[in-house]
C-alpha cells in the first residue's frame, strides 16, 4: 500500500496517473490504432502546454498571489513579431528566434515593474499589460504571418512518431529542473515562495529573484508562441486564447502548491498529457467548449481544494 506522503512528496503521480487512466480508456474505447494516432498527435499539441505551464509554474512558486494572466497576449504579441521578423525566410531564422526572446525579456520586465514601481497586485498587473500587448499585436497585423518554410517543417515533423517539438520541450524541461532542484537560484525561488521575509533575512534577494521568474515565465511563452506559429501555419490575434485557463490548470492539477515554494516541472507534463486526452474524448463525445471550459474549471477548484485540505497548507 502507497502511503500519503508518497504522494505529498511526489506530487506529480497524481498527473500522471490521470494520464494512463485517460490512455487506457481511449485504447479500449477507440482501439489501439486510433489511440496511437491521438497519442502522436498529443506529443505535438501538448508541447505548448507544457511550456506555458513551466513558465506560469515558476511565477506560481515565487508566492502566495502570483500569477501571470498575460499569457494569452504575450502569445499574440511574441508570435507576430517574430513572424514579422522573419518574413518567411529561412535565412532570418535566428532573428526571429532572437525577436521573440527580446519581446518575452521585455514583457516579463514590463510586468514586474507594474508589480513592483506600481505596487499592482500581480493578477491585476499582468492582467492589464495583457490589454496593452494585445493593442500592440493589433496594431502589427491583423492578417497571419506565415513561418518560414524550414521552420514550419520542423514543427510538423516527426521521430518515431513523436513530434520534433517534444524533444525541445523536454530539454526546456530538463533545464528548467537543473536550475529547481540542483543550483541556489532555484532554491531561492523555493526559498521565497515559502516565506519571502525569511528569504530576505537569510540573504536572499528577494526582488531579484521575483523579476528573474517574470521574465523567465515571459520567456518561456514567447517560445512557445514562436512554436506554435511554426506549427499552426501562421500567427494570429487570438492563437494564444486558450492558453491562460489551460496554463494555470496543467500547474494546479501537475501538483505545483498553489500557495507557493514548491514547483513540479514534471507533473505539468502529466497535466498536459491528461488534459489534452480528456479533451480528445471530450470531443469525440461531442461535448462543446463551454462544457470543456467548465470540466477544466471544475477539475482546478477540486484539486485546489484536496491540495490546500490540509491545516498545515493553508498557513
Amino acid at each position: 500500500m502507497i502511503k500519503s506522503s508518497t504522494f505529498r512528496d511526489l506530487p506529480w503521480l497524481w498527473s500522471v496517473a490521470g494520464a494512463l487512466l485517460v490512455g487506457v480508456a481511449a485504447m479500449l474505447s477507440f482501439g489501439v490504432g486510433t489511440a496511437g494516432n491521438m497519442l502522436s498527435a498529443a506529443s505535438a499539441f501538448v508541447v505548448f502546454m507544457v511550456l506555458v505551464g513551466l513558465g506560469q509554474m515558476l511565477v506560481v512558486t515565487s508566492g502566495p498571489g502570483n500569477i501571470d494572466l498575460s499569457i494569452p497576449a504575450t502569445i499574440a504579441l511574441s508570435g507576430g513579431v517574430a513572424m514579422h521578423a522573419m518574413a518567411a525566410h529561412d535565412s532570418a531564422l535566428i532573428v526571429g528566434i532572437a525577436a521573440a526572446a527580446g519581446t518575452g525579456i521585455a514583457i516579463g520586465l514590463f510586468n514586474y515593474g507594474l508589480i513592483r514601481l506600481l505596487r499592482i497586485p500581480p493578477i491585476i498587473a499582468t492582467l492589464s499589460s495583457s490589454f496593452v500587448l494585445q493593442s500592440i499585436a493589433i496594431s502589427l497585423g491583423r492578417g497571419s504571418a506565415a513561418p518560414p518554410p524550414g521552420l514550419e517543417n520542423f514543427a510538423l515533423s516527426h521521430v518515431a512518431g513523436v513530434s520534433s517539438l517534444a524533444f525541445l520541450a523536454l530539454a526546456a524541461t530538463l533545464l528548467i529542473g537543473i536550475v529547481l532542484f540542483r543550483l541556489v537560484q532555484g532554491r531561492s525561488l523555493s526559498a521565497v515562495g515559502q516565506n519571502a521575509r525569511a528569504a530576505n533575512l537569510a540573504g536572499v534577494r528577494v526582488e531579484w529573484v521575483r523579476c528573474a521568474t517574470y521574465v523567465a515565465c515571459s520567456l518561456l511563452v514567447a517560445f512557445a508562441a514562436l512554436l506554435l506559429a511554426a506549427f499552426s501555419g501562421g500567427a494570429t490575434l487570438d492563437m494564444g486564447a486558450d492558453y491562460m485557463l489551460l496554463s494555470v490548470a496543467v500547474v494546479v492539477i501537475g501538483g505545483t502548491q498553489v500557495s507557493g515554494g514548491r514547483a513540479s516541472p514534471t507533473g505539468v507534463w502529466g497535466a498536459a498529457c491528461f488534459l489534452f486526452l480528456v479533451n480528445a474524448l471530450l470531443n469525440a463525445s461531442g461535448a462543446d467548449a463551454g462544457v470543456r471550459a467548465i470540466f477544466y474549471g471544475a477539475l482546478i477548484i477540486g484539486v485546489t481544494t484536496i491540495a490546500g485540505g490540509s491545516p498545515a497548507a493553508r498557513r
